[in-house]
């Protein structure tokens, strides 16, 4: 009889721990992870395999381990999306903003240092601090979801954080931050002093007249804001984030990169995309009316004789509730074959902002849940 094996030295924190990750089912309408439903278009990958084959060309020799050529892309698309003019030295990426976050709280937590938040938000914004051993702590948001700045002030006094995480859009809320909170935030973390980063992976998405914190960068040098391709590009498969902050900033994060972290296939397939980002934001319009038209239907929608409750969003997705039993409709919706997250604080549900028949998927399965549901409670 072979004896049992010795149990590995997991570390003790990590032993009920279970990965990350949303469900991933070969279902007809996927409205659960906040892509971008529409794929590339022919000229877009007819650039990205250009790009890719020139890199491959070269594929014996590491990549620029500073990735120049695409950071300077990325501060030209910032200038256009925002109006904001960033130095190339001012932009980092890594495969996808998570990396970008983690890297983040290695330079800027770590043991004996504290990542603040305000829940709900990011669910994982908690593991970025856990693999680093930093100590988390969230401060609360309003019952609709803002963020109260003597709240957040207060909570920063007490608790001195070294990093500060305020998603804006937030997920899975949608909320997105006034710059007035924003600002309250930097001057208390100034004071500690604490890093503060603005997650903004849905920005692209906000309405009209809502700001960026990009405007804010110039004032506040331990400010970053982190942005993604996965949405807006419709490039979630690419796995490309980045931040704009001070170049002293994001010197800190050369310094915890792993070597040649991003390779000449990602940056030479993200400078395609870039070069597109004319059609790709058409399509992002695009999403915002659908959005916008998902939320006015949503809130003319009742359970149990009562309205349902929708946040506002600024982000590609809305978040709905709230229902006695979530756990229920969401089975309901998969049963019909329309994925969405369970996720949230207790009752509510998020949906993805799909194309204009997915939602209509959406809203007939909904529609056939609720009376089903209001049938079994009579």
């Amino acid at each position: 009889m072979t004896p049992d094996a010795p149990a590995l030295p997991l570390r003790p924190e990590l032993a009920d721990e279970v990965p990350y990750g949303a469900p991933q089912l070969d279902v007809p309408v996927r409205l659960n992870v906040n892509e971008n439903p529409y794929a590339p278009s022919d000229a877009v990958v007819a650039t990205i395999s250009r790009y890719v084959a020139d890199a491959a060309r070269e594929l014996n020799r590491y990549p620029d381990r500073d990735f120049s050529a695409l950071r300077a892309d990325l501060a030209d698309y910032l200038a256009v999306e925002s109006g904001v003019r960033l130095d190339p030295a001012q932009v980092w990426a890594a495969n996808g903003s998570n990396e970008v976050m983690l890297h983040l709280l290695q330079a800027f937590g770590g043991p004996g240092r504290t990542a603040l938040s305000f829940a709900p938000t990011y669910s994982m914004y908690p593991e970025y601090a856990r693999d680093t051993h930093t100590r988390w702590v969230t401060g609360r948001r309003a019952e609709d979801f803002t963020l109260d700045p003597a709240h957040a002030v207060a909570t920063i006094e007490a608790e001195r954080p070294s990093v500060i995480l305020l998603a804006s859009p937030n997920n899975p809320t949608g909320t997105a931050l006034p710059p007035s909170t924003v600002e309250a935030v930097l001057e208390a973390a100034a004071r500690i002093p604490a890093v503060v980063v603005v997650d903004e992976a849905y920005a692209e998405f906000r309405r009209e007249g809502v700001p960026s914190a990009l405007e804010l960068l110039d004032a506040h040098p331990h400010l970053a804001v982190t942005r993604t391709m996965s949405k807006a590009f419709a490039a979630a498969g690419l796995r490309l984030g980045y931040l704009a902050a001070s170049a002293a900033l994001v010197d800190a994060l050369r310094v915890v990169r792993l070597p040649y972290h991003l390779s000449a296939v990602t940056q030479a397939a993200a400078r395609a995309a870039l070069a597109h980002r004319d059609e790709l934001l058409g399509q992002v319009a695009d999403l915002r009316a659908e959005r916008d038209d998902l939320v006015t239907w949503l809130r003319d929608q009742q359970v149990g004789g009562r309205p349902l409750q929708v946040a506002d969003t600024d982000a590609n997705f809305v978040l709905f509730g709230t229902f006695a039993d979530r756990h229920a409709v969401w089975q309901g919706l998969l049963d019909r074959g329309v994925l969405i997250r369970e996720t949230g604080p207790d009752g509510w549900l998020r949906v993805s902002v799909g194309t204009p028949a997915e939602t209509r998927s959406f809203q007939d399965a909904l529609t056939d849940v609720v009376a089903e549901t209001a049938q079994k409670e009579q």
